[in-house]
């Protein structure tokens, strides 16, 4: 489990979040919400321990995260940036191997029985062992998300913090993706996961994380979050929900009328 207490972040002379406590839970999907520059991935990366907080503390288990070394940090948190570049030679298993590299001293760095074991699992996983030994550089988006994804799962963390892993995917890829980090919980890991597409988190997260103008607006199951306020107050705009015949939560932006015509619903992303 990772909780906040009081935590403030910054950005410059500028409040991205104040005071804010909470508790992201072992074996939940949480979706982290909020309009661009809000602050979701300096949470995260905050979260994950590869940034200070302005304030406040994070705990991981307990303990202070700043008193943890990175080593052991990275046993139990994996932070995966959509970002992060391995040299083009790299094949697939020697990206998803590197999540070993937080069980090894680094400069004794051998492959053990169990490495081997957790990097096997973790490409049978991702469905991605048919591609162990291709080029990372010559993959699609979809599949680059799936080895990081086999990454964080050799890494063996318990929680897994996740920045837009479906950004740029085509509507197939990214619900595969989703699928596959929403089945990490029945493992009881925890996934927490900065989204932009609100109905993708009304669709696979457990609970739901919305900031913006510098302060926590939501907080909880994701169900009751989203039939209040909070994403309103946030993005700026007005939203109707409805429910589809499977009875799945969807919202859509009210679009203003223009020209005479009638006003139109969108979903938000």
């Amino acid at each position: 489990m990772i909780a906040a207490r009081d935590l403030r972040l910054r950005a410059g002379e500028r409040t991205l979040l104040a005071n804010a406590s909470f508790e992201l839970r072992d074996g939940a999907f949480t979706a982290i919400l909020g309009p661009n520059g809000a602050g979701k991935t300096t949470l995260l990366r905050t979260l994950a321990g590869i940034r200070a907080a302005d304030g406040g503390r994070v705990f991981v288990d307990g303990v202070d995260a700043a008193s943890l070394r990175a080593s052991a940090r990275a046993r139990c948190v994996a932070h995966i940036a959509a970002d992060e570049l391995f040299l083009e030679q790299l094949t697939v298993r020697d990206v998803i191997a590197t999540g070993r590299y937080a069980h090894h001293r680094w400069w004794e760095w051998r492959e053990s029985a169990r490495d081997a074991h957790c990097i096997a699992a973790a490409l049978e996983a991702t469905g991605m062992t048919n591609f162990e030994h291709r080029a990372f550089a010559t993959l699609s988006s979809g599949e680059r998300q799936r080895v990081w994804l086999g990454m964080a799962l050799a890494q063996e963390a318990r929680m897994l913090l996740l920045d837009e892993p479906t950004s740029h995917l085509d509507i197939r890829a990214a619900q595969e993706i989703l699928q596959l980090l929403r089945a990490q919980t029945d493992a009881a890991i925890g996934v927490v996961c900065v989204l932009h597409d609100v109905n993708e988190a009304a669709a696979f997260a457990d609970d739901l994380l919305v900031i913006g103008h510098g302060a926590l607006l939501g907080f909880g199951d994701a169900q009751r979050v989203l039939n209040t306020r909070a994403l309103e107050e946030a993005y700026g705009v007005e939203m109707e929900r409805t429910r589809t015949k499977s009875g799945a939560l969807r919202l859509f932006t009210t679009v203003p009328e223009v020209r005479g015509s009638r006003a139109r619903g969108r979903p938000p992303n």
